[in-house]
Formats: C-alpha cells, structure tokens, sequence
C-alpha cells in the first residue's frame, strides 16, 4: 500500500475515525488498532513476509526479557548475539546472499576457475533494513543498560511495526517511540492540520518533483552511450531532485500521518541541498541512518577519541557500510566510499563540524561565499549520485566520463527536452519554497502564516491542483522500498 494511492486514501480515513472516536478512551485500545492496522498494511505488500515481522518482533521483545532477567552477563551476552546473528542472518540471506555468492564466483573467475553461482529466487521483502534496525537498536540498547525490556508485547509490537515507518523509516528509537505508544494521546486540533500540512507536502514532492525528474532520468540513464555531456549531466540532476523529492516526500508524509495520530517521529530530513560542505550534507540528509551508525557503529569503533587514523578509518567504515545498507550492489559501495573521500579533507583540516547553523539565518540571500559553497557541495552530489541511480559500476563509469567530455559544453538535447522545461520550473518553485522554509522542520510548515486567508487558502489550492495535474493513474513506488 502506497502513501500516494487511493488504497491509502481509503484505509488512512478508516482507522482516523476508529482510532480518535471509537478507540479513544483507552491507548492501550488505540496500540491494539494501530498493531492490526500496522499488519494490514503490510501484508498489502506480501501477507508472506508478514510472518517474517512477527517473527523478527518476537525474537527481540523476548531477547529483550532475556537479557533483562539474565542471572549474570554471560548469559546476558548469550541472548544478546544471538538475536544480533539472526537479524543480520535474515538481513544477510534475503538482501546479500545473491551478492556474495556472485561476486565469489566472480572472483574465482579471475583466476581461472569458472563456477556457476548459487542464487535464492527470493523477493526482498518490503522495509526489512528498517524494521531490522528498528530491532537491532532496542536490542542494543538494552545491552547496554540504556532502556529497560518492554514487558508490554502489543506496545513493543507497535515500535516495531508503526504503519507510517514500518517501510521507508524513519528508522526510530525505542527510547523516543516507545514512551509515546505507552501514553494517553489527546486530539489536538492545530498539531493535526500542521500534520496535514507536512503530508501534502511530502505527496507534492513525491508526485510532482519525484516522479516527473524519475521520466527524464530513466530516459537518459538508458540512452547514456548516445548522449553529450551536457544532457548527462541534466540527467543526473534530474535524478537528484527525483530521490531527494520521492525519499523526502515519503519522511514528510510518514511524520504528517503519524502526527495526525498524536505521535512525533524522528525528523530524517532537514534540506540537505542548502548544505555548504559534505559533512553538513550528511548531517541534513536520512538524519536517522546517519546518527544510527554513528551511535551503534561509530561511536563504538572508537568514534573521533582516537588519532586521525582511527578517525579515518572509522570514518570510511561508516561510509562504506552505509552504502552496503542501500543494496546488495558494488554502485552503493562506490558511491559510499565516493562520500568518504569527499568528507576526508574536512576531517584531516577539522573543519567537519564547521557548519552547523542554517545557511544565511535570519536572512533571504546567502553571501557570495555562502552560494558558491552550496553550489559546489550541490554538484559533488550530483556526480556522487550517478553511482546510486546506475545499474552496474560499467554503466556508472562511462556515465562520469560521458559527462566530462567536450560535448559538455554544448545545449542538451533528449526525448521530452521540450516539455521538461515545465519540470524545471516546478523544482524552481519548490526549490523557492523549501529555501524560505529552510528554519522550519519542512518547507511549507509557516509557508502563508502572515498572509489573508483568501491568499493563503488559493496557495495551499494550488498545490492540491498540481498533485491532482500530476498524478499518475498507475503507482508509483518509492525508490527506498527496494531497501
């Protein structure tokens, strides 16, 4: 079930009313409702897979007692890898089995010994790197004495499984989640219209940025080898804009859901585009992976106590794993280790942490300093998201090298170059709004505050009259399902 389908407008109204006017005198009533409705839309992916969640919830809710309950700590250690082993066992199996067993036949190739792969036909089921982590992070931070063991299964059940970040995240805490869902939730009327505020948002960036960049990108991705410079380089801006609004817009609509049920999610994106450095760009985009690894993988491995090696392989490490997150594909190495070296300079000069205000705060123009370090962190991205969007490292490669050739310099010629210039116009528009929003948690959230009701209400129109322009009559998925 999709956030942009009419399947999701019929469902999210239905358990609305359930959840504030039949279920609200008790919230163990509204766990319960939120559980079942959490599993429903799930198995509208694959009911299959469904069991899978169970099973992964149950194996940490009852590690979680476990290791609570534990006489001495090596049992607690016992029950503690054990659950770790079989998450990132089904993790392993369902995500990177296909990979490493291809990538071993392929390099028993190189030494002359040919082998034929041994592949799973298995579906990757929707959202399991976030449930997965999900688990792995309570888990954890039982372990270490941080939280204790949810006794509640229905409530632990609802952390784990909450419909708006069961696929796409963001990836939550069970220290941040876990005390809403324990708790009676009061309708509030302003946090509510605010919450539909973010959705409609979130479903104009999906619907009219995402997936109007997503026709000109895979146009160009495809026909690349025939292609100048110039358009290659359009094509991978047009795709940059595409993750940004499909994987944005999905954060914004899942927060504007969740607060329309009286819960606050993590913020995952905090305009990443307006960044002046790399470091600054990691800390603004998917904020809930970054700040995963750097408390359960960063920070453990020794974090920045150690010398300037440690902190550049830490550092490495975390780029390299996060790309291995995203898929089960060298591109995803690539473009992490891409990040890494980007990042290197700030860390060896201590400047990683130099941008850690709003650029041009208080004010509409940035300086001329402030603009060009946006635009060169910008672009840095770009090239960096073409190992992203191509299909194999090959396609990737030639890709750069097709962009920086003379043909760069020429106009950019493609199939649709005429009517994507109303596309660019449209991230100009969007480009406006998020700028002047850049303070606030997303860009529409005080956008038309000040203005008459008249103005205010033919914006907000307005809007509703582009989704409805723009929206496809068949689904369109969001990109991070398929991680």
């Amino acid at each position: 079930m999709l956030f942009n389908s009419l399947h999701f407008a019929i469902f999210f109204p239905i358990v609305f009313i359930l959840y504030w006017f039949v279920a609200k005198r008790s919230y163990q009533w509204q766990n319960i409702l939120l559980l079942v409705a959490s599993y429903y839309f799930y198995s509208c992916w694959d009911w299959r897979f469904l069991f899978l969640l169970i099973f992964s919830t149950l194996l940490d809710y009852l590690t979680g007692l476990k290791m609570s309950n534990a006489q001495n700590h090596k049992m607690k250690k016992f029950w503690f890898w054990l659950s770790i082993s079989i998450n990132l066992g089904f993790l392993g199996v369902f995500k990177y089995f296909n990979f490493f067993s291809e990538s071993f036949a392929e390099l028993l190739s190189t030494f002359g010994l040919q082998v034929n792969p041994w592949t799973l036909s298995v579906i990757l089921p929707v959202g399991i790197s976030f449930y997965t982590f999900h688990g792995l992070s309570y888990v954890i931070d039982i372990y270490y004495d941080k939280i204790k063991a949810e006794k509640n299964f229905i409530d632990y059940s609802v952390f784990v499984s909450f419909f708006p970040l069961l696929v796409a995240g963001p990836i939550e805490r069970a220290t941040h989640l876990l005390p809403q869902i324990q708790k009676a939730r009061k309708f509030d009327y302003s946090r509510a219209v605010d919450g539909l505020r973010q959705v409609l948002w979130g479903l104009f960036k999906k619907v009219v940025i995402a997936d109007q960049c997503a026709q000109y990108t895979n146009t160009i991705f495809s026909e690349y080898e025939t292609l100048s410079g110039s358009t290659l380089l359009i094509g991978a801006i047009f795709f940059t804009f595409q993750i940004y609004g499909d994987f944005s817009g999905y954060s914004d609509m899942a927060l504007g859901t969740a607060r329309l049920l009286g819960i606050e999610l993590l913020k995952n994106f905090s305009f990443p585009y307006f960044s002046r450095d790399i470091a600054e760009f990691w800390r603004r985009w998917h904020i809930s992976l970054s700040t995963w690894f750097r408390d359960y993988l960063y920070i453990p491995l020794g974090g920045s106590r150690g010398g300037k090696w440690m902190q550049v392989r830490n550092t490495f490490i975390i780029f390299l794993v996060s790309g291995f997150w995203h898929g089960a594909n060298w591109t995803f190495i690539v473009w992490g280790a891409l990040n890494a070296i980007y990042f290197l300079p700030l860390l060896l000069t201590n400047n990683n942490r130099s941008n850690l205000d709003v650029v041009a705060q208080g004010r509409f123009f940035p300086s001329l300093k402030e603009f060009f370090m946006v635009l060169s962190t910008f672009l840095l991205t770009v090239l960096a998201w073409i190992f992203f969007r191509a299909e194999s490292l090959t396609q990737a490669v030639n890709y750069l090298a097709g962009v920086f050739t003379k043909s760069l310099f020429t106009l950019p010629n493609f199939k649709g170059k005429g009517q994507s210039f109303v596309t660019m116009l449209l991230i100009i528009f969007f480009l406006l709004i998020e700028w002047q929003g850049r303070e606030t948690n997303y860009g529409l959230e005080k956008t038309g505050w000040k203005w008459a009701r008249l103005a205010r209400w033919s914006f907000y129109s307005f809007i509703v009259f582009l989704i409805g322009m723009y929206m496809h009559t068949e689904e369109t998925p969001f990109i991070y399902f398929q991680f």
